[in-house]
């Protein structure tokens, strides 16, 4: 497998690539189309201004995040662009079969040759009642111990090489490479690039211990960011993917034309946040939501970790905050994510960025 599949490319003066992370946010006053169609719009300004990838990720059972389908999702998007990298950020592995991933995958791969990367967490993405719905089995914690064995299974589907005499020997991932050995089989081979998410230490090791890309999730485990990329490159072994470590971190961050604006905003990303800690779903709120809302002290004291957090201010000022957090962490990549309420906020936070940067224009 190439590495530049994985490696990324600078432009500009940002110190390494700069990617996307979407979660389909839905707004109050928006649907989940609206939502979906900001996504199409984003990808696009992302792939003409040169930011490296767009993933999308899991989640469930939230009425503000619309991204339950990250396969589905990709298609669109794949139709709707030409060369950026989309992926998953991620695909929770023991929500699903391998199988059913391999063949979404297989897929996406067929759609957009070469574009697709394949990125897996272990956690459930959602409540434990929901992810019990899903795995139909309250057995939840064996998906999380189990992963290692559903990721060299996933793998197996993925590359068609179960040994002889494995159960699963003759059954096979389609689209997949089995069908280039095919008589008059002309199927690439290729299969996407397997990255590994964490926000602790759990996927930082293994995915040293396997020679995968990381990415780590930084923008809800800040805390962690610096000893888990620490583990996985202390752990890193050299493999066919990669000869050294290349890890990724995923940083929320809202750019405003007016630093006053950018405070406003990051309220309804902490008032969001604090509803969801404390099982209060509903859509991401608006600023005026957020302004009329009774903070309690307590709740005053996790706005104040959330939003400190969230790189935000003007251009000049998050792109100062991006470039001090590339030094403390030695990230290869940073995987921006931006939350707010309206679509078009968050497509003016990507371009403001990309213009601080000096980003390609076309």
């Amino acid at each position: 497998m190439a590495a530049d599949e994985i490696r990324g490319t600078a432009h500009g003066s940002a110190p390494v690539p700069l990617s996307v992370l979407d979660l389909a946010i839905v707004g109050a006053g928006s649907t989940a189309t609206d939502a979906l169609r900001t996504g199409v719009r984003l990808a696009r300004l992302a792939e003409a201004r040169g930011f490296h990838r767009y993933w999308v990720a899991e989640h469930h059972s939230m009425p503000g995040v619309a991204s339950s389908s990250p396969a589905v999702i990709l298609a669109h998007l794949a139709a709707h662009t030409d060369r950026i990298r989309l992926g998953s950020g991620g695909v929770m592995l023991p929500n699903h079969a391998p199988l059913v991933i391999a063949e979404q995958f297989g897929t996406l791969e067929a759609l957009a040759p070469g574009r697709i990367d394949l990125g897996l967490g272990r956690a459930p993405g959602t409540d434990g009642a929901t992810a019990a719905a899903l795995r139909r089995t309250d057995a939840l914690t064996e998906g999380a111990d189990d992963f290692p064995e559903q990721l060299a299974e996933l793998t197996r589907f993925l590359d068609d090489d179960f040994p002889d005499g494995h159960r699963y020997r003759r059954i096979h991932a389609i689209p997949g490479p089995v069908q280039s050995t095919a008589p008059g089989g002309v199927q690439s081979p290729h299969r996407p690039p397997v990255w590994l998410l964490g926000s602790s230490g759990f996927s930082a090791r293994l995915a040293g211990l396997l020679g995968l890309p990381f990415a780590f999730a930084h923008h809800f485990s800040a805390q962690n960011t610096i000893p888990a990329l620490d583990l996985y490159r202390e752990s890193f072994r050299p493999s066919a993917v990669l000869d050294e470590p290349y890890a990724v971190i995923g940083v929320s961050a809202l750019a405003t034309d007016e630093e006053r604006e950018a405070r406003r905003q990051v309220r309804a990303i902490a008032l969001s946040m604090i509803r969801l800690r404390t099982g209060r779903h509903g859509l991401f709120p608006s600023p005026e939501e957020a302004e009329a809302y009774d903070f309690s002290p307590m709740e005053e004291e996790l706005a104040a970790s959330i939003t400190g957090n969230v790189v935000h201010g003007t251009a000049d000022e998050v792109r100062s905050g991006l470039d001090d957090l590339h030094k403390r962490t030695g990230a290869d990549e940073l995987m921006l994510t931006t939350h707010a309420h309206r679509g078009e906020l968050r497509l003016r936070s990507y371009e403001l960025i990309a213009d601080a940067y000096g980003l390609p224009t076309a």
